[in-house]
């Protein structure tokens, strides 16, 4: 029975906590190349008119608009602890594995602070790392309100 993924992509698009995004079909050793960003090249000040989210700045004079499907590295989400990185050599973009990526595990990279204040920072970070800070907050908070509480609960009995 042939096998359901590519030979060729190491990746599937699958459901994320925060939309759509990529995730291993197999391990990839840290330095391969996981996929490439690809789309139309555009001048900057004719990518400055567009209002497109997956807009991927090569240089000062020129960005790739990667709104296009068939570009499956639109769907690697942000994370302020990633496990890719992207680079650009001369026009192109690759995304590389900066670490080991275990078969399951989610593709993510840093979409940098330009980015990430334009368009995450309201919203919050949902990135699995930012995810488990807020999580231990939020503990923390609960112990501080019960240690409160329980401080009231026994000033009443004396």
């Amino acid at each position: 029975m042939p096998s359901t993924t590519s030979s060729r992509r190491p990746f599937r698009v699958g459901r994320s906590k925060t939309g759509f995004g990529l995730f291993a079909t197999r391990t990839i050793k840290p330095g391969s190349l996981v996929a490439y960003y690809r789309g139309r090249k555009l001048r900057a000040h004719v990518a400055d008119e567009i209002a497109n989210r997956y807009l991927f700045e090569i240089n000062s004079r020129w960005t790739i608009d990667g709104s296009s499907r068939r570009n499956l590295a639109r769907y690697i989400n942000h994370s302020c602890r990633p496990n890719a990185d992207s680079e650009v050599r001369g026009h192109k973009i690759l995304i590389l594995a900066k670490k080991t990526i275990h078969e399951g595990d989610e593709i993510t990279y840093n979409y940098g602070r330009n980015y990430f204040n334009a368009y995450i920072k309201d919203k919050g970070c949902r990135c699995a790392h930012c995810h488990e800070e807020r999580k231990a907050a939020r503990a923390e908070q609960r112990d501080v309100r019960r240690k409160a509480t329980s401080r009231r609960k026994q000033r009443k009995k004396r």
